[in-house]
């Protein structure tokens, strides 16, 4: 029977690998084709100089990791004490976490602009009314982090909840416990140590879903990477492929890491 499914087993992988691999393939030919003039890498070469590619990039990076920070500092201690302390509540949790993947995002960026436009009108005689300026600031607009967390919840719930199943917390809390360990110690050094590849996980799927996130930054006003690469698109139509290529292969290069890092993780738990 294995012997039989094998020809099938290549033709469907053969059949994957050109469906991701031919669209691929045929943006690259399209950067680097420059009618009239043969094969050109100047999509390629003027991208670091491009107007806005590094201050967009590194505006999105620095919402990636206060995302990722945020997040993790939010859900890493709310899942634990869910899994020791109310496990009959995590179906609920697990629903709320959820909710982000069946709110349109055009309904949630509505939501986000009427709250930003009530805050000024209603709180313009109280402290809380500088608040909502500085969330709004250009370098740095915190109202993205915040839209990123909510959006984020269900990967990072799926990917800590998945990295606690494979492990018996219970068992290790109460180790660390009878060491003297306080309950942050025992977080810190019993629980997270074996949640590496989970972290990883939900680390990577927060940067990726920063990275590419276009439609809440661009209907705020605001221009993250995503953003400027449509932005190029409309003017250099060749260099905002050559961008979304690069990303594309960062973004496979990432994940490829991440595998790595967590086969090393798993087998140094299994050789310990």
């Amino acid at each position: 029977m294995a012997r039989r499914l094998t020809p099938w087993r290549w033709a469907v992988l053969g059949l994957a690998a050109l469906y991701f691999l031919v669209p691929l393939a045929a943006s690259v030919v399209f950067t680097v084709d420059v009618p009239g003039h043969g094969v050109s890498f100047d999509a390629y070469t003027q991208i670091l100089s491009a107007d806005g590619f590094t201050s967009s990039l590194l505006l999105s990076l620095e919402l990636a990791v206060a995302t990722i920070a945020v997040v993790l500092l939010l859900m890493v201690p709310a899942v634990v004490a869910l899994r020791l302390g109310a496990p009959r509540l995590r179906p609920v949790v697990e629903v709320v976490c959820s909710l982000p993947l069946v709110v349109p995002p055009i309904a949630f960026v509505a939501g986000i602009v009427t709250v930003l436009k009530w805050g000024p009108e209603h709180l313009s005689r109280t402290p809380l009314f500088e608040t909502f300026v500085v969330i709004q600031n250009e370098n740095f607009p915190v109202v993205l982090v915040l839209a990123y967390v909510v959006m984020a919840l269900p990967f990072v719930y799926r990917a800590l909840d998945a990295g606690l199943r494979a492990i018996d917390v219970r068992t290790l809390v109460e180790a660390a416990r009878s060491c003297g360990a306080s309950w942050p110690q025992a977080l810190v050094r019993a629980v997270l140590p074996n949640l590496r590849g989970a972290l990883l996980n939900a680390t990577f799927l927060t940067l990726a879903l920063v990275l590419g996130e276009f439609t809440v930054s661009h209907l705020l006003g605001y221009q993250p990477f995503a953003v400027w690469i449509y932005n190029v698109g409309g003017s250099q139509a060749q260099m905002s492929v050559a961008v979304s290529v690069l990303s594309l292969l960062v973004t496979w290069a990432l994940l490829l890491a991440l595998a790595g890092a967590g086969g090393r993780t798993r087998t140094a738990s299994s050789r310990g």
